[in-house]
């Protein structure tokens, strides 16, 4: 990959592993899990949704991410109008370590509980911040369109050391930037990335129609879906893989965004 824009097209594109897909439901937690057809000593990264979301409404990046070779596990739990965000960051924990603790596709397929992360978008991604505090074995945390929780995803920012990259949406009126992503990122304990999708909207980033559009403003955009596929894989990749041959996507100029100067 030469530059950026060539590394943002062939990330964005599916990866070359088959892909399973699978139900949480069997560890008593509603949710889904994608996984590479096969591989043992995978890395492993829990998806937190926004409020309201199912996590359906991620399959789109989950899978992705599986052809990657990452398996990428989304719980659904904690959906209604007042989740319980301490909750959920206890359900993301649980998911991880499933991932970690169970053999997958019928057996041939494990998680490294060494190479795991945490992600999340909205609320999801706050709550991923709280669940990544006292986890020595996560190696890094992703949020998309990050929105405070209680208790405090800033707290949390401070108590991190772990490298996170925060992707935030130029035109959110429903979290914007200003009282979320930025004071977030300024409260990081550690190395920290933050990129602003320029033209997205908070729910730009999911996919599908749902009751929920009515009462949140934006429209599901397959561009912004393409862009924050492409962002998300290569710094899960480079964090968890050791891959070096994405980094221009992590520290480089990507068109349609703009990195924050890293303090």
């Amino acid at each position: 990959m030469r530059n950026a824009k060539e590394a943002l097209e062939q990330l964005s594109r599916p990866g070359p592993h088959q892909v399973l897909r699978g139900n949480l439901g069997m560890v008593g937690i509603p949710g889904v899990v994608f996984a590479p057809e096969e591989g043992l000593g995978l890395p492993a990264v829990a998806f937190g949704h926004d409020w309201l979301q199912p996590a359906e409404r991620y399959a789109d990046l989950l899978r992705h991410l599986a052809s990657w070779g990452i398996v990428a596990a989304a719980p659904s739990s904690h959906r209604g109008p007042l989740p319980s965000h301490a909750g959920f960051a206890t359900d993301l924990r649980t998911t991880l370590d499933v991932c970690a603790g169970v053999r997958l596709g019928e057996g041939r397929i494990s998680v490294d509980s060494r190479r795991t992360a945490l992600a999340g978008h909205g609320i999801g991604g706050g709550i991923a911040m709280l669940a990544a505090q006292d986890r020595p074995r996560v190696r890094a945390v992703v949020t998309i369109a990050v929105a405070q929780t209680r208790p405090s995803a800033i707290d949390a920012a401070r108590a991190l050391t772990i490298p996170v990259l925060h992707l935030a949406a130029g035109k959110d009126t429903v979290a914007p930037a200003a009282g979320h992503a930025e004071p977030i990122a300024a409260a990081a304990g550690g190395p920290v990335w933050l990129r602003t999708l320029s033209k997205a909207t908070h729910t730009g980033f999911l996919e599908g129609l749902h009751w929920s559009d009515f009462v949140l403003s934006g429209n599901p955009d397959a561009k912004a879906r393409r862009l924050a596929r492409a962002l998300v894989t290569a710094f899960l990749l480079h964090h968890l893989c050791d891959e070096d041959r994405v980094d221009m996507l992590i520290d480089g100029k990507v068109p349609g965004t703009t990195l924050a100067d890293r303090h």
